[in-house]
């Protein structure tokens, strides 16, 4: 959000001195807890009246830099899965061989998710045309359970955090995670914490009047852009479910991609740029001609 947010702030504030006006209204939106789900803010938001009576046509979200000369922009996402799975079984003594116990019956889901976690990797690095949201990628966060080093607890739990690729077929991929502790043996449950079902996808198609509007400027500009699907989730994913075209794009070119990570940073060159690219940007959607779906 720092980076975006102070970029649309001054490009809307040069749009305004410069006393230019649209067909369309330009609404920017801060709202809390993305980082955490968005649980509380848009997704809350897309419901109230208040958003629907801003008649929204199209949404531009945050994105990710781009260590290249060329922008990327986003026009999906991957579907946020946080799973919790529960193993129960025999307690005892830690120093005798108990049967059936919950670690081992965890051990074999855990290794069952890590193997599916190394196909998806070995499948994204065998082909270099694939991005990272275009694999289904998963990784173990939690492990939990044990009171004492001598006692053989009843309950263990491992938590996962599954970021899916648009495409899956969510049904069949929730069947294999109930297949996973099916094999596992009795005992062994899963729960979602978080689980999106919704996946949508913003066209990119040159006739598409959006897409159109969008990409005329980054040619005017002579901006390259490179097409991906958001690696992780964006409030762009509670827009694109009631029907709203989102893309994501932070212009940060020639950007070591820094989120969350020490030492975030952007040069100021980028940034000023960025400012410059959504002055142009922002005219060229606000002026997309009334549309069918509008009304």
């Amino acid at each position: 959000m720092w980076c975006p947010s102070p970029r649309y702030l001054e490009a809307v504030r040069r749009l305004k001195a410069e006393g230019h006006h649209f067909p369309r209204t330009i609404h920017m939106t801060f709202v809390p807890d993305e980082e955490i789900g968005g649980h509380k803010g848009m997704e809350l938001f897309v419901q109230r009246p208040e958003f629907k009576a801003l008649k929204a046509g199209f949404a531009l979200d945050e994105g990710l830099a781009n260590p290249t000369d060329a922008f990327t922009v986003f026009y999906s996402e991957r579907s946020p899965w946080w799973v919790r799975v529960t193993s129960t079984g025999k307690p005892g003594h830690g120093s005798r061989f108990i049967e059936d116990t919950a670690a081992e019956k965890l051990h074999k889901v855990v290794g069952s998710v890590l193997a599916f976690r190394e196909k998806e990797r070995q499948r994204l690095q065998a082909n270099p045309h694939l991005k990272l949201g275009a694999v289904t990628s998963v990784n173990l966060t939690k492990l939990e359970g044990g009171m004492a080093y001598n006692v053989v607890p009843a309950t263990m739990s491992a938590s996962f955090d599954f970021r899916v690729a648009p495409d899956v077929d969510l049904k069949a991929f929730e069947e294999q995670l109930r297949g996973w502790c099916q094999a596992a043996g009795q005992g062994v449950t899963f729960e979602f914490v978080q689980k999106w079902t919704e996946p949508r996808v913003t066209s990119t198609d040159d006739s598409d009047p959006w897409w159109a509007a969008f990409s005329g400027v980054c040619k005017d500009m002579r901006l390259t852009l490179e097409q991906e699907i958001f690696p992780a989730a964006t409030d762009s994913r509670y827009l694109r479910a009631v029907g709203v075209p989102a893309l994501g794009f932070s212009p940060m070119n020639r950007t070591p991609v820094l989120l969350h990570g020490h030492d975030e940073r952007l040069h100021e060159a980028v940034f000023l740029r960025g400012i410059d690219i959504y002055t142009r940007l922002l005219p060229a959607l606000a002026s997309v001609p009334a549309l069918p779906s509008d009304s």
